[in-house]
């Protein structure tokens, strides 16, 4: 029988355990930060009700055990971050260190699409960015910061629900807020946060949604089992000085997360999206044998399974797809497992690209992938047949809500777009991971301990382990959990408070903000966050807090010369948006470099890429005059050293014959700074 393109698309939502168990009165709060309020108000409950009028649609949602706890809390009004904490204060009271962090912190978020929509959001948002913190503190009246106070609440209420009359209101309004205006802005956010997990067993309940689950507080597993774990991928990776070997929690969040699914679903779950998509044959039968059906992972991990390298051509389409749109079954003496691997390229592109494009173009863009996948294996098949002769499963796997932040109205448009058109498509149907593996089961198998261990980043675990931040983070991880084994007293029943702090600090988020490859505006807060959940384990033992827990793990001021953290998407206008490049690598040319540099007409150059471009910017003193201080051109080469092709000298003369001057260049791009021709 003929068959269409199934399209299983899985959402990941995601925060780690914000809330800590040690007291601040500085600014206030037992929750360090915002991100489960904000984005529980602008991410969640609209991507389901927007799939909820296309029935026709099925989809799969992971809710997180530590962001399902964090959304409780909040509902119940239990919950107080610091920006909660000084938005829910008369200013007149407000001291002067919760100014400064008004002024340093409401305004984090995509500009945008968050604040310049916004008048009088933007209106303060560029006195800030054009006369500087320090300005602000001097002359912002008290209803300048009420309004902010206001304003950063609002911009992160999703557009969905603008049509609420109370909502339309504020946004009508746009100033002079007032406290009570602040107190009900939070009630409509808890309003909004108590309908999450009931829509979503609604839908799960009318067959349109499949919500599954994480281990309980996102934990990379594989590491769990055992930090050798990292050499699999990176053989010659330094790893932490004490080898963490704690297999035996690995059950313990997967019963805890069993359990949690159950109370709130009022069923078993049946998918099982493991942390960082981290996978490794020491998991496997822990996972069987707590019930799951079957977890996904990335194409990385399939491509080192199976010794197998995914080509794509110049679109970005595999030329052996057959591969990857399948799932796998992985036999363990706990019972088999089914594995769906995800699309990296299609899910980047929704998650880092296609914020970028115009709404109805970008969703066009994916369906035509869709529709080039299916006719590739349409090609493949021996019959020459023109209809899909078996069924294929494209998985796209992604974070659920970061990257709305960075689509015209949260993703809205794109997202109903896409919704739409794929409604009327006969050759795509949309499906959950259980609805295909229950009516196709794999029949391709993987032997489970050929399964790689690795994650969703390259097919290692990198970004977690190996770095000399994280590793000495690892290690006091290690020295908190050997303590807990050295109070065989303390169970889960008896001492709940230093099990849940050890749940916490082994979650894989602040391993990934630790030391290089990503950066934050809230490194130092994660850093603090860690090590509050680790002295917990140690006061809830009634032992002392080892000193080397009370130091940051790294410190965190502002670098120099750094790679690329993420793809960038600038607005190329002339002007060094500071958002639009934090993510750049960046190379201090001049003024950072000590006095052999200074004299430099270009102080510093960015540069990154998304799937469609790569981007290069260039700061210049100030005052620099083209063709006068320095000249005119520009030119960039591009070298390939791993390539065979016609390449030629460098287009200047009497350099030195020596790296990387006597190198042979494939692309010049001229520029004429003079007259902005190439």
């Amino acid at each position: 029988m003929p068959h269409p393109l199934y399209v299983a698309f899985i959402w990941h939502q995601h925060q780690p355990l914000y809330k800590s168990r040690v007291a601040d009165t500085t600014i206030g709060g037992q929750y360090r930060l915002p991100w489960v309020r904000l984005h529980g108000t602008k991410d969640y409950l609209d991507l389901v009700l927007l799939l909820e009028n296309y029935p026709a649609l099925h989809q799969t949602v992971n809710l997180v055990p530590s962001l399902i706890l964090q959304i409780e809390d909040y509902v119940a009004g239990t919950a107080f971050d610091p920006y909660l904490t000084v938005a829910l204060l008369p200013t007149e009271q407000l001291s002067p260190l919760q100014k400064e962090f008004i002024v340093e912190h409401f305004f984090d978020g995509n500009h945008h699409t968050l604040i310049d929509p916004h008048p009088r959001y933007a209106d303060l948002y560029y006195q800030r960015q054009n006369k500087g913190r320090a300005w602000c503190l001097e002359n912002w009246t008290l209803q300048d910061y009420s309004d902010l106070l206001a304003w950063h609440n609002l911009a992160w209420i999703d557009p969905l629900f603008w049509d609420d009359p109370e909502i339309a209101q504020w946004l009508e309004q746009g100033k002079g807020f007032t406290l009570g205006d602040r107190q009900r802005i939070y009630s409509k956010q808890r309003q909004i946060l108590s309908r999450i997990i009931p829509q979503h067993r609604k839908m799960q309940d009318s067959g349109q949604l499949e919500v599954i689950t994480s281990p309980y507080t996102h934990p990379i597993l594989p590491l769990l089992a055992d930090t050798n774990a990292g050499r699999v991928a990176v053989p010659n990776m330094t790893l932490p000085e004490t080898r963490f070997q704690w297999a035996e929690d690995i059950p313990r969040h997967l019963r805890k997360a069993w359990q949690m699914y159950h109370d709130r679903f009022g069923r078993s779950p049946r998918g099982l999206w493991p942390s960082e998509q981290s996978v490794s044959p020491s998991i496997l039968p822990d996972v069987a044998q707590q019930g799951f059906r079957w977890l996904c992972s990335d194409e990385a991990v399939l491509g080192w399974s199976l010794q197998h390298f995914f080509n794509r051509d110049g679109s970005g389409n595999l030329y052996e797809p057959e591969f990857l749109y399948r799932p796998y079954r992985l036999e363990t003496p706990q019972g088999d497992l089914a594995i769906v691997f995800r699309d990296h390229r299609l899910s980047d592109l929704i998650g880092f690209t296609y914020g970028s494009m115009e709404p109805k173009k970008a969703a066009t863009d994916l369906v035509g992938h869709l529709e080039a996948i299916g006719r590739s294996l349409k090609s493949r098949q021996s019959s020459g047949s023109t209809a899909l002769e078996q069924p294929w499963l494209v998985t796209i796997a992604l974070d659920g809500e970061n990257c709305w932040e960075f689509y015209q109205q949260d993703g809205k448009p794109f997202l109903e777009s896409l919704y739409q058109t794929l409604s009327q498509h006969s050759d795509i149907k949309l499906v959950t991971v259980s609805e295909f593996i229950e009516q196709f089961p794999p029949t391709a198998r993987i032997p489970a301990e050929q399964l790689h261990s690795g994650s969703w980043v390259d097919g290692s675990f990198t970004t977690w382990i190996g770095d000399p931040a994280k590793n000495r983070a690892w290690d006091l991880l290690s020295d908190a959990r050997q303590m807990l084994a050295k109070h065989p007293e303390a169970t889960e029943e008896t001492n709940p408070e230093a099990w849940e702090a050890l749940y916490a600090a082994e979650g894989s988020d602040w391993f990934w903000w630790f030391g290089e490859g990503h950066t934050s505006n809230q490194d130092a807060m994660f850093d603090q966050l860690f090590r509050e959940h680790l002295a917990t384990i140690y006061q809830a033992l009634n032992e002392p807090i080892p000193p080397n827990v009370r130091r940051q793990v790294e410190v965190h001021e502002v670098q120099g010369d750094r790679t690329p953290q993420s793809f960038i998407h600038p607005q190329i206008d002339g002007r060094g948006d500071e958002q639009d490049w934090d993510k750049a690598g960046r190379i201090e040319v001049g003024g950072a470099r000590g006095t052999m540099h200074r004299s430099s007409a270009i102080q510093r150059l960015w540069y990154g890429v998304d799937h469609l471009n790569f981007y290069v910017r260039l700061d210049f003193q100030t005052g620099i005059k083209f063709g006068d201080d320095l000249p005119p051109e520009l030119n960039l080469l591009w070298f390939y050293p791993d390539h065979t092709m016609h390449n030629s000298p460098v287009p200047l003369t009497d350099v030195p014959a020596e790296e990387p001057l006597n190198y042979l260049y494939h692309h010049h791009l001229g520029i004429n700074l003079l007259t902005q021709t190439v």
